[in-house]
């Protein structure tokens, strides 16, 4: 996209995410006509997640050429998302226990969600199993993107090994890269409106400005603990870019249309193909490009971490439960591996809020109190999950330069 371009489409997404924030607020219910708007961008976006991360993960590997050079830059993405994740969960547990914002929370009313039922006996074997599925139809059908990525890169590793007839087949992915990528191009103008969309309606579903700020002040302290360890890692990431790479405000900016993307949809999954556009006008590689970003969407979730270390902490002190530092280790742990795995299961937070408070024995009807703001907090989170990708994919580019481009 045209550098004019690009700025004129962040100035229009600025506007819509403030026009629908505004209309959502002031007329409330009203605005849930204008949803299905948002829903059709959401559909477009949605429809190109399966074919541009099968392209891109397999283009991206296959023309490595030689297998053995995966290891390096595979070892140093897994190394840095894990690593920023734990850093996630350790500021939201040390937000949690200097802010205390379940302390005083009347608890006693709460019954487990319906959305919870039959999701208590999850576990962390259930998040590796979802890594290789028998049917990969079916995981394309539903989203999960950890088994399509899993076999893309071992269907990838054996094209390596092909000789000539695996260059046919890794040229054929590569154009369905490439196209995909104009497509995103073409998306990426239907932002504004689509992003005004989807906030006016989901606001509107709340009940307005008025509905909302009630469910804000019933748990102000849950999200204002949230809201600023998101901002604290937000920004730790930031030094982390620019002490790596020497990128700073420029690379922000540049990333800012898949960030209010980000925020107007609500998944990361659904931003990747706006994400991966903005990362390549940033000039990263296309080969992190292709690789390191998808690899992101499924297991590099600092928001999501964050939030549930500070969730379970919140439940714990709604109802006078006091964590050890036993325990709340675990908390750290648990939190830290589920979100790995979120993207591969439905519901994804929900099932890794289940894992967490399994862990440590909190009960599960604490989840109730949180539900009526998840909705607006998942927003944020979502946001610094997409920018964790895209600090991600610089730093494994200039740790692991691509030395063919």
């Amino acid at each position: 996209m045209p550098h004019k371009h690009a700025v004129y489409l962040l100035i229009a997404i600025v506007i819509g995410v403030v026009a629908g924030i505004a209309s959502g607020w002031i007329w409330g219910p009203a605005m849930q006509s204008v949803a299905w708007i948002g829903n059709v961008f959401l559909n477009l976006l949605k429809m190109m997640i399966v074919p541009l991360i099968v392209a891109a993960v397999i283009s991206g590997i296959a023309s490595l050429g030689d297998i053995r050079k995966l290891g390096r830059i595979g070892g140093t993405t897994l190394l840095f998302y894990v690593t920023t994740t734990g850093i996630a969960v350790f500021i939201g547990m040390v937000m949690v226990n200097l802010i205390q914002p379940g302390v005083g929370i009347d608890a006693s009313a709460a019954e487990i969600p319906a959305k919870v039922i039959g999701k208590e006996d999850t576990g962390i074997s259930d998040i590796v199993l979802l890594m290789i599925q028998p049917n990969l139809i079916e995981s394309a059908a539903n989203t999960q993107l950890l088994p399509l990525i899993f076999f893309s890169i071992l269907f990838a590793a054996a094209l390596t090994t092909l000789g000539d007839a695996g260059k046919t087949v890794t040229d054929f992915f590569c154009g369905i890269n490439d196209a995909m990528m104009k497509l995103v191009v073409w998306v990426m103008y239907l932002a504004p409106i689509g992003i005004f969309g989807l906030v006016a309606g989901r606001l509107g579903k709340a009940g307005g400005g008025e509905q909302f700020m009630n469910e804000i002040t019933a748990v102000g302290l849950h999200v204002v603990t949230v809201l600023s360890g998101l901002a604290i890692h937000f920004i730790v990431l930031f030094i982390i870019l620019l002490v790596v790479t020497g990128r700073g405000r420029a690379y922000l900016t540049g990333m800012m249309r898949a960030l209010l993307t980000a925020f107007g949809t609500a998944s990361s999954a659904a931003t990747l193909p706006m994400t991966m556009e903005c990362i390549r006008e940033n000039g990263v590689s296309k080969r992190s490009v292709q690789f390191v970003t998808p690899l992101g969407v499924t297991i590099n979730m600092d928001g999501t971490a964050l939030y549930e270390a500070c969730a379970a902490m919140f439940i714990a002190q709604a109802y006078g439960i006091d964590l050890t530092i036993g325990q709340q280790i675990i908390v750290f742990i648990t939190a830290t591996l589920a979100a790995i795995g979120a993207a591969g299961i439905p519901e994804a937070g929900l099932v890794t809020l289940v894992i967490v408070l399994e862990a440590v024995g909190l009960p599960l009807e604490g989840i109730a109190l949180l539900l009526a703001v998840d909705w607006f907090l998942d927003r944020f989170r979502t946001t610094v999950n997409v920018w964790g990708d895209s600090v991600g994919a610089a730093v494994v580019d200039k740790l692991v330069p691509d030395k063919r481009e």
